[in-house]
């Protein structure tokens, strides 16, 4: 009987994570997925473990789960993120610590832990963002941590290389529910999603299987060439200055 690849997503109950785990189960990779938020639907392809991944006990505790019932990890997508607003005047120490802890501790932690489980031919995606590059008002926490995300993918790409591929993806604005988290405490939420549309120069926001699917294919054998890099999947919002076409 041939054994299933194993996968671990973060955050993969919504958004790009559940997109992510619906295009490895298409390939028939069994996906543990890390979350504090609800159980997802069943699934042959898919098991859950609460787990915060910005506490290491916790992350400790999933990984030896995993290792108890699997053995080995082919895929670990560092996916799990949350969003605050806010200058470096306005962002708590306490919320700055959440942010990176979450976003960076624990791509970091997971990595950590997922490794040793890993053999040649194992992939790491860590999901940054065009907030990688380019920065919007009011996102210091955010931005910050995103940009540290690919300093962590570069190290791991060098460190543990030519056995594990280490590969960042930076979305542009994608229809999740952190997008939609963030409308309803615009003052105009149509107009901001107006705004948010015509800023990326498809036209629209991106959808969460576009990033699932291109997180798939990084881990696939067609992708084995490429390591330390980060692929930007942004619809064109970090290329566009503005200003008229006349």
């Amino acid at each position: 009987m041939k054994i299933k690849p194993i996968a671990v997503v973060t955050g993969g109950v919504t958004g790009i994570g559940k997109a992510t785990v619906d295009a490895f189960e298409a390939r028939g990779i069994l996906s543990y997925i890390l979350s504090v938020g609800d159980l997802p639907d069943d699934s042959d392809f898919r098991k859950f473990v609460h787990c915060d991944v910005a506490e290491s006990g916790q992350v400790m505790e999933a990984f030896r789960r995993i290792e108890a019932e699997s053995g080995q990890i082919n895929y670990l997508v560092n996916n799990a993120g949350v969003l605050s607003y806010g200058t470096v005047l306005d962002v708590d120490e306490e919320e700055w610590d959440r942010v990176l802890g979450v976003n960076v501790k624990g791509s970091f932690l997971c990595a950590k832990h997922a490794i040793p489980l890993m053999s040649e031919g194992s992939v790491i995606v860590n999901v940054a963002s065009v907030q990688s590059y380019v920065a919007q008002p009011l996102v210091a926490a955010y931005c910050t941590s995103k940009a540290a995300v690919l300093g962590l993918t570069r190290s791991i790409a060098i460190d543990f290389g030519p056995n594990i591929r280490c590969v960042a993806v930076c979305p542009g604005t994608v229809d999740t529910p952190m997008l939609h988290d963030a409308l309803v405490q615009a003052s105009d939420p149509a107009a901001m999603m107006a705004e948010l549309d015509a800023a990326h120069l498809t036209g629209r926001v991106g959808k969460p299987a576009e990033i699932g699917e291109l997180i798939s294919f990084l881990c696939s054998d067609k992708c084995a060439f490429i390591t330390g890099q980060a692929i930007r999947v942004d619809g064109g919002l970090g290329v566009n200055m503005g200003g008229s076409k006349n």
